[in-house]
């Protein structure tokens, strides 16, 4: 039968529609289980770096760990220290940045500057050109651990960097472990305002309810047990417990990179070795570490279970079952990192076959696995469900990174220039709930996408966990985290690379201070010339040792096979 001309107008907009929704358009023969998106593209392998590329590498090594020495070294004057127990405080020489402040502020700003730019400089070594893709050659897996680990160690004895909430962990751990309920009190309110550790926590958050999950509490309530009222101990402790997820993520990135057919290095370069790590994670010691790294390392185990053993086997569904467990863990966390159950769930129910029926089946599975793992949590920390009710705290702050509340903001400071009053908090309380829908739609499409086959479970998870960050009604530099470490496994192309870098890069150098709090503009303003004048001469004295300009050496054509991947 010869289609209507309106048959044919009707089926343009609904391969349309069905795009839009994720599924199959049927322009491609094969389309549903080989298109991916176009953010992705399968690395080349490459050689190992010549003598002058490994020459290069040294020195960028050696740049970038010099920078994290300032860091810290600059930490003990401008890094955000606790209010009492002080081990800096009265001391001549350690304390002498201390008593100045803009000096401190410039070393530490110096420093972090350095560490981006050694990271810039060794992308050249692990990707090449952002905007061309391959490299003939990169360096090689345990040099980039070296690198890591080199820049990695003068922060983990440093003092905390941009951020306090390390002190508020401390805080709320001890509510815990005194029986109290963390989820009512606030630290003021539990241990009282001239506490040791109340002292420490910043003024906004010492009546606030603790916004985290049982599993994270109960773990600092361990740190809390070893520590006491030792500030410095518990800093340290919960350092070392953040650089555990670290540890976790350097493991499961590069093995996720290789079931999407990237080079590892090129994952880990971009995930693990970006400077977002080493300040918000291991500097500033946010519980991301560890929800991050839980979270990847149980898709992981998961992936492993779907696609490199039989499924419905014992040791597959053993795989499975493990995996799921982490995942909860993490969102035992924070609760973000749930999403990821969702991409394992959709990616099994497809190697079981199509049919609504396996994704109801596998949904079901899961989401008892979820449920029961949570009261769990909630049963063996004894802490119940009260974080429920908390989720919201966060919002308290209104953050220019969040493009819901930059929305509600700008609105309501509009209204007030039209003369039509001051309707901030009522924009923002309709901006998120719009969010929200638009949140719950952006990650259904990408589940339906990655059932499909036209999307990896790592990449929809990954960009559903961008969507989130966009949209979420508060965004702090770490949060960016969430979405670009499972992104650096699977996305490749320079439409997601280089905004990447350069929001990383940026994020770095204008976030938050290294205090953690406010200093006063004028103060800001000479660290950062100060800053500036020494990366100048710093660059002038390297220029012979570091190759700072791209040179366009002559390179042989890398082998032409390529990392194959796994579904």
């Amino acid at each position: 039968m010869t289609p209507t001309g309106t048959d044919q107008r009707a089926r343009p907009l609904v391969r349309r529609l069905r795009r839009i929704a994720g599924l199959p358009s049927g322009d491609a023969p094969g389309e549903a289980g080989a298109r991916v998106s176009h953010l992705h593209r399968v690395e080349q392998e490459a050689a190992g770096l010549d003598q002058d590329e490994t020459r290069q590498l040294r020195s960028v090594r050696r740049f970038g760990a010099c920078g994290t020495v300032l860091m810290a070294v600059g930490a003990l004057g401008a890094g955000a220290q606790p209010v009492l127990q002080n081990p800096v405080y009265g001391h001549r020489v350690i304390g002498l940045l201390s008593r100045m402040p803009t000096v401190a502020l410039t070393v530490a700003m110096t420093g972090t500057a350095m560490l981006v730019i050694a990271w810039l400089l060794l992308g050249r070594l692990a990707v090449g050109r952002l905007r061309e893709g391959n490299t003939p050659r990169r360096l090689s897996r345990s040099q980039m651990d070296r690198t890591m680990l080199l820049w990695m160690l003068p922060l983990l004895v440093a003092p905390p960097m941009f951020s306090k909430d390390v002190y508020s962990y401390l805080a709320q751990s001890e509510i815990t472990a005194r029986g109290l309920d963390p989820y009512s009190l606030g630290p003021a309110q539990a241990l009282g305002v001239d506490n040791v550790l109340t002292r420490s926590v910043p003024t906004i958050w010492r009546d606030t309810p603790a916004p985290y999950e049982p599993l994270f509490l109960w773990l600092g309530k361990v740190i809390g047990a070893v520590s006491g009222d030792n500030v410095v101990a518990g800093v340290l402790l919960h350092r070392l417990l953040e650089v555990g997820g670290v540890c976790l993520i350097i493991w499961a990135l590069p093995r996720l990179a290789k079931r999407c057919g990237i080079a590892p290095v090129t994952s880990l370069w971009l995930g693990a070795a970006n400077p977002l790590v080493f300040l918000h994670l291991i500097a500033g010691i946010h519980n991301e570490a560890l929800m991050i790294g839980l979270m990847v390392a149980g898709l992981e185990i998961c992936l492993r279970a779907v696609y490199d053993t039989d499924p419905f086997g014992m040791r597959g569904w053993l795989l499975l079952l493990a995996g799921a467990g982490v995942i909860v863990a993490s969102s035992a966390i924070k609760i973000p990192s749930i999403m990821a159950l969702g991409f394992v769930g959709v990616a099994f129910a497809r190697r079981r076959g199509p049919g609504l029926r396996n994704v109801v089946w596998v949904a079901v599975l899961l989401g008892a696995i979820a449920v029961a793992g949570q009261a769990l949590f909630a049963w063996a920390t004894d802490l119940g469900f009260g974080w429920v009710a908390t989720l919201g705290t966060a919002s308290e702050v209104r953050s220019w990174m969040s493009i819901t509340t930059l929305l509600g903001m700008g609105t309501g400071g509009t209204g007030m220039l039209l003369g039509l009053g001051n309707h901030t908090t009522a924009v923002l309380a309709i901006m998120k709930p719009i969010a929200f829908v638009l949140v719950a739609l952006g990650v259904l499409r990408m589940l339906i996408a990655t059932h499909s086959g036209r999307i990896h479970p790592v990449g929809g998870l990954g960009v559903s966990l961008a969507i989130l960050v966009i949209l979420f009604p508060v965004v702090h530099p770490w949060y960016l985290l969430w979405a670009l470490v499972p992104l650096a496994a699977w996305a490749t192309t320079p439409a997601f690379r280089v905004p990447a870098v350069a929001v990383s890069a940026i994020v770095c150098l204008v976030g938050p201070t290294p205090n953690g709090g406010e200093y006063p503009p004028f103060v800001i303003v000479e660290a950062a010339l100060a800053a500036l004048l020494t990366i100048v001469v710093i660059r002038q004295a390297t220029r012979r040792r570091i190759e700072w300009t791209r040179r366009q050496p002559g390179r042989t054509a890398a082998p032409p096979a390529t990392y194959a991947g796994k579904p």
